[in-house]
């Protein structure tokens, strides 16, 4: 994989940040205070939720509704009709490398928790889905926090943050089983049983599945396997939870995208990855370009009442992630991965050869949390912390190398690097009722991260005639403080905030940079005001936000050499939008859901840099006030929803208006606009013997044969003639499958 992991367990009594292990809306006292007693119908984290009087603007996603389209795609495609929301994929079909971006924010930014836990690689910050295939088999339900939300743990939230709850421990025995076939191959297989409680107190849940696809692009195919398992013990007063999950991929690289012109020529399937010469001098495609890679997570939750208003929550967690991805390239200059040149069969100097390398991951993260809640008539608090530790191990190596002449150990190395992190933070967040519904939130945390990479790059220096060196040590201290007025009553729900959040350069935007201008930390002030009306029949509502940043690190537009987009940091941009919600409930049968983002995001005098080689005589263009790369000013999601006897049905719609890859408005790096329509049709047995219960399900993706790409790349360069520069750019595109079907079959014991 072109990333590093997460892995989860191992409990810990630590201070650090606003992550938990239970819900209190799930802990309900049934007894006086002098017994203890709760009852646990299910173990979440509620430190960093959102609830009615928290000020800020998010949204749920029942389990009902993931299981809905639980057919096999990533995670971020179950997630794309919430407010604000674009899901892409590598391999066009949803299942394989995906991605998310909220109000325009990429992955990176998104603060992506488990039970409470980061999932968020902690170099990277992203959050590689294809590393926990089907995962939305084992989720109970999730939040999405847009803007800087609650104080959460790992990442800064700088776009958005999502909390995923697994599945609480089981009291009644049952099993279940699904499966899914439909176009390029896309299958699932997915395993559950749950042993009910047994001695009063226990319980087990397991899952096994399965995943693959041939993808819509050519050779983007997936091969998928994934585990989750639960041991868990509740008494009076108690719950502890011991989880394992993980996955294994290999997955064909996509992440190069192809050009239009060779969609033109070869087609919108085309995948430019692995492509070389052969000796006979055809062109061929290297079989085994694959991201291979291993992931498991250990967690250790822990829930204790200690009085009938106050309630402990801790977690210990360790993530082990190993793997590499494979990959072959074409005239690659030979000094650069550690090799001579060589004399070669017609006696030339050969300084440059086709290769293959593979790069590699071994990664360790591990951590613990706990929080407080209490509550007394008006007053909520919660308090708590958490601390976190990771190590990277990168290294390269080289696998083969065409005509070589000369020594080379097999799987030689040419660059090793180790990242150490170290991550902490405390916080305190009250909400308090001040009269008759209308409440008051504060949520104050102080986060610490410590820093370091060490070792030789996968860079070569020119200028030293070696890989570069890394001797990077880093310290940040940051205040979040998030203020702000809620009122909820009756139907009415309103709220204003203020927060500011605060997030470090990934391991990329360190090692991707131009060494002499290591980036910065980067710094949001968020302003948000909603207002909304929920009743039987209809809903209603608006949300306007402002985020305005400082530094804010932004793509160009432009990969590394891995598929990695490369970041810069602006002095002065802004992300300024209202998002509108609404839904109708005529009659019982039928519901219309609708939600739609009308946004302004802007770079404030952005200068472009254009090389004519990797950091040399760069060349500068004032662009004044510029479209913020991959965001598009309107997103319009649409739902209409039937169920019947049984029957469901779903026509959902969405979209997208024209975006640019770079931050230059430059037409070459344009993105058109799209409009996607899904159908989804269902039915749901209920009297079959010895089946609780039985669902079919087929859903038609992209209904009406929309050729659209919703992802890619961009970049420019120089050359001169005559002594003058002349500029080109170019780009790639993330072409999505046409239409095409999944049909699923579900069935409870």
């Amino acid at each position: 994989m072109k990333k590093p992991f997460s892995s989860a367990a191992v409990i810990m009594y630590m201070a650090g940040m606003p992550c938990a292990v239970a819900d209190a809306a799930d802990v309900k006292t049934s007894e006086p205070a002098d017994s203890l007693a709760i009852e646990l119908s299910g173990v979440e984290i509620s430190a960093n939720r959102a609830g009615v009087k928290t000020p800020v603007a998010f949204t749920n996603i029942s389990r009902e509704e993931i299981a809905r389209g639980n057919d096999g795609r990533d995670l971020p495609s179950l997630l794309e009709m919430s407010p604000s929301i674009i899901a892409t994929g590598d391999a066009g079909a949803g299942i394989g490398y995906s991605s998310i971006r909220v109000r325009g924010s990429d992955g990176s930014r998104i603060n992506i928790t488990a039970n409470g836990i980061p999932i968020n690689d902690s170099e990277s910050h992203n959050v590689y889905w294809v590393n926990m295939p089907d995962l939305a088999s084992s989720l109970r339900d999730i939040q999405v926090q847009r803007g800087a939300g609650t104080s959460t743990n790992g990442a800064g939230a700088f776009g958005a943050s999502i909390n995923m709850l697994t599945d609480a421990p089981s009291y009644e025995r049952s099993a279940m089983v699904s499966a899914s076939y439909g176009s390029f191959n896309s299958n699932k297989q997915t395993v559950k049983v749950a042993s009910g409680l047994f001695g009063d107190h226990w319980s087990v849940d397991a899952r096994f599945s399965h995943i693959g696809s041939d993808g819509y692009i050519d050779r983007a195919f997936s091969k998928l396997w994934s585990y989750m398992g639960q041991l868990a013990y509740r008494t009076d007063g108690t719950s502890l939870r011991l989880l394992a999950f993980g996955g294994k991929e290999r997955t064909y690289m996509a992440w190069d995208y192809a050009t239009k012109e060779e969609m033109d020529k070869y087609g919108r399937r085309y995948n430019p990855c692995g492509k070389y010469t052969a000796d006979n001098g055809e062109t061929a495609f290297y079989p085994d370009q694959c991201d291979n890679f291993t992931q498991h997570h250990l967690q250790l939750l822990l829930t204790q009442s200690l009085a009938y208003n106050l309630t402990l929550n801790a977690a210990l967690h360790y993530t082990k992630g190993d793997g590499y991805y494979d990959q072959y390239k074409t005239k690659r200059t030979l000094v650069e991965y550690g090799l001579e040149p060589f004399i070669g069969s017609e006696g030339n100097l050969v300084e440059k050869s086709d290769l293959i390398r593979l790069k590699n991951n071994d990664n360790d993260f591990g951590g613990g949390m706990v929080n407080f809640k209490y509550s007394l008539d008006r007053l909520s608090l919660v308090a708590g912390g958490a601390a976190n530790w990771h190590r990277g191990n990168h290294f390269g190596q080289i696998k083969w190398v065409r005509n070589y002449v000369g020594a080379i150990n097999p799987l030689q190395q040419y660059y090793r690097n180790m990242g150490r992190k170290f991550d902490s933070n405390a916080f305190l967040r009250a909400d308090y009722e001040i009269w008759n519904g209308l409440s008051a939130y504060g949520d104050l945390q102080f986060r610490h991260i410590h820093y370091t990479i060490k070792g030789v790059s996968d860079n070569f220096d020119w200028n030293t005639g070696a890989m570069g060196l890394l001797d990077l040590h880093r310290d940040w201290n940051f205040f979040n403080p998030k203020l702000g007025l809620a009122y909820n009553r009756g139907f009415h729900r309103a709220y204003a905030s203020w927060s500011v959040a605060h997030k470090e350069p990934t391991r990329d935007n360190f090692t991707d940079s131009d060494p002499s201008h290591y980036p910065e930390a980067e710094r949001m002030f968020d302003y948000e005001l909603g207002y909304f009306y929920n009743s039987s029949l209809f809903s209603i509502g608006a949300n306007l936000y402002y985020m305005d940043y400082r530094n804010q690190l932004v793509v160009t537009g432009q990969l590394s050499d891995t598929g990695n987009a490369i970041s810069v940091n602006v002095p002065d941009s802004y992300r300024a939008g209202i998002e509108l919600q609404g839904s109708l409930r005529p009659v019982r049968w039928f519901d219309w859901q609708l939600n739609a983002t009308l946004s302004r995001n802007r770079i404030k005098d952005f200068v472009e840099y254009i090389y004519e080689d990797e950091w040399a005589n760069p060349i500068s263009f004032d662009r004044g006030s510029t479209p913020i790369a991959f965001s598009p000013d309107f997103i319009l999601h649409n739902a209409f929803n039937f169920n019947v006897a049984g029957f469901e049905a779903s026509l959902e719609s969405r979209y997208v208006s024209s975006q640019y890859m770079n931050n230059a408005r430059s037409a070459e790096a344009k993105l058109d606009s799209y409009f996607v329509s899904d159908l989804s049709l269902a039915y749901t047995f209920r009297t079959l013997p010895s089946v609780k219960e039985m669902r079919l399900g087929l859903t038609v993706y992209n209904i009406f044969n929309e050729k659209y790409c919703n992802n890619g790349y961009s970049g420019a360069g120089y050359y001169l003639e005559n002594d003058r520069p002349v500029i080109y750019r170019y780009a790639g595109f993330a072409a999505q499958a046409t239409t095409n079907l999944l049909a699923t079959i579900t069935m409870t014991f």
